[in-house]
């Protein structure tokens, strides 16, 4: 940055790097950069922890049958009449948005791929190594500046294309941490320093290009939640010297409890927020994880539960009504699906499902969508061309729309099978395999999966285990001897795939425990990648 932050006055002793230095490291991690994350972490730090154990809190009443509501305390802000600023010029027109990880190959293919906007995701589809990280953001600043090039293994060359996607970053969520650097002999907060090391090294670049520093962020769970990030993003442009408002965001409803907090959270970031996700894989997970105490709220197979279910199909409806209402996008959820390069009637099935819900989407009143691939984004663009002529649908407000909270927590009928249950496991084992291993975004049965697809599924086990619900449409019980076998029965079917020796090297056993472990332990545990990110190099 060209402003000095006040916070570099103070003593560097207290903010420790135990990640080894790699090649560009040193220009990523510099002093300056280093005090204005370790001085976020002081200021801020606190605050996320009390916030975690609020939502154990809360945690423990929904064990005990309290069901979330709208609240009381935040009506008038709910009835009152307000709206958040305008969306910045280049993020007007979202109607299709690509996402993926911050390897320079998918930086470069993302940003090149016709899209409107890029997330580049350091959460969800990003394997935290330290290397990975630090990486992603030197890849990230050579992104900015237009510098990033790639040359595969191969040969083959990837530069930055003219015309490029607005990029979007999504830091990690509230619960994790940076295990890498310690703050006055603490862990640092992984979405502070993710924040930071952009913002930091990147917010003047992207001024001087017409844009700006731009983030989606993930996992929150109240309007208190989103307080928190307003209160740094005013501290952060005080100290960096940018102007109020300089930095933009778009929050991903993706939890059970935000959904009742929707204008709370537009109303605490309403100087910065230019509209909400539906981040829909994380919600079912989110449903699940809620209210695992309940064996009434067992899901049927994660196939089964598409956005046309009634208790989805709320939370979508309720999510575009709410933006709309007070000037702000509402963005469509995640077509996962990747092209089928081997068999064209496949390829064409699934591009179809993927136009389907697309134009569910649009017809809806989304103002755009996601998509993970890059061969899916004229399908999801067509759509949203033919049903989306302007840049926005901001003036769709359906004011009859009335959504309850028995609306939002309908749980959804549907069949529990066997082959849901291997499904399940296979998914869960080969994507754990893949993360522990380096790799957040991974392909897996012609879907592009990140770490909601495994939490969905070793949650759903973990509930169909315990439960009486937990019974296949053929009339037995899930049993954790099934259970046992399909795991055995998987890992025989991965060896035979991938050969002995990517077998052993490639982290399946390392996987296979570790997901009995959470299935077996009946304390449920909040986020798998909090026991696995302990077993991370």
């Amino acid at each position: 940055m060209s402003t000095t932050p006040s916070s570099l006055k103070q003593s560097a002793q207290e903010v420790r790097v135990t990640g080894p230095m790699g090649p560009g490291f040193d220009t990523i991690l510099t002093p300056e950069v280093l005090h204005f994350v370790a001085e976020l972490e002081r200021r801020f730090g606190s605050r996320r922890r009390e916030l975690l154990k609020i939502r154990a809190d809360r945690q423990q009443l929904l064990n005990r049958g309290e069901l979330p509501d709208f609240l009381q305390q935040t009506k008038e802000i709910r009835d009152s009449d307000w709206q958040v600023r305008p969306a910045p010029a280049d993020l007007q027109d979202r109607r299709v948005e690509i996402t993926g990880p911050v390897d320079r190959k998918m930086l470069i293919n993302a940003l090149n791929s016709g899209a409107k906007c890029f997330m580049a995701d350091l959460e969800d589809a990003h394997s935290p190594t330290w290397e990975a990280t630090v990486e992603g953001q030197i890849n990230l600043r050579e992104a900015v500046n237009r510098t990033l090039t790639f040359t595969s293994p191969e040969g083959k060359a990837y530069r930055l294309n003219e015309q490029l996607a607005t990029l979007i970053v999504r830091p990690r969520g509230w619960h994790l941490e940076e295990k890498h650097l310690l703050v006055d002999g603490r862990r640092l907060s992984a979405a502070l320093f993710d924040f930071g090391l952009y913002l930091f090294h990147n917010a003047d670049t992207l001024l001087a290009q017409g844009s700006g520093p731009y983030l989606y962020l993930p996992k929150m769970e109240s309007h208190l939640e989103a307080q928190l990030w307003t209160d740094i993003f005013t501290w952060a442009e005080q100290e960096l010297g940018l102007e109020h408002g300089t930095i933009r965001c778009t929050v991903l409803i993706e939890t059970i409890t935000a959904v009742f907090e929707m204008d709370e959270i537009l109303y605490a970031l309403r100087d910065y927020i230019c509209g909400l996700n539906c981040g829909r894989w994380d919600y079912i997970f989110s449903f699940i994880k809620r209210f695992h105490a309940h064996p009434e709220c067992v899901l049927p197979d994660r196939s089964e539960v598409t956005m046309t279910v009634p208790f989805l199909r709320s939370y979508s409806k309720l999510l575009i009504n709410t933006c709309h209402r007070r000037g702000a996008h509402a963005m469509g959820g995640m077509a996962a699906q990747i092209p089928i390069r081997d068999d064209a009637a496949a390829d064409a099935a699934a591009k179809e499902k993927v136009r389907l819900d697309k134009v569910r989407e649009a017809g809806d009143g989304h103002d755009g969508t996601w998509v993970a691939h890059p061969g899916l984004v004229p399908v999801a663009m067509a759509v949203f061309d033919q049903h989306m002529p302007g840049p926005n649908q901001l003036d769709r407000i359906d004011n009859a729309l009335r959504v309850s909270a028995s609306d939002l927590l309908q749980v959804p009928e549907g069949e529990i099978t066997e082959a849901g249950l291997r499904n399940n496991i296979s998914a869960a084992l080969r994507y754990m395999a893949a993360w522990l291993g380096g790799r957040g975004a991974v392909p897996i049965h012609h879907l592009m999966e990140d770490a909601a697809t495994a939490e969905i599924a070793r949650s759903q086990i973990w509930q169909w285990i315990r439960y009486p619900k937990g019974v296949f449409s053929d009339g037995r019980n899930v049993t954790n001897q099934i259970f046992e076998q399909a795991v055995d029965d998987e890992l025989t079917e991965i060896r035979s795939e991938v050969g002995e020796l990517a077998f052993e090297s490639d982290h399946y056993e390392q996987a296979a425990t570790l997901l009995r472990q959470i299935v077996a332990e009946d304390k449920f545990e909040e986020f798998l990648t909090l026991p696995a990110y302990e077993q991370l190099n």
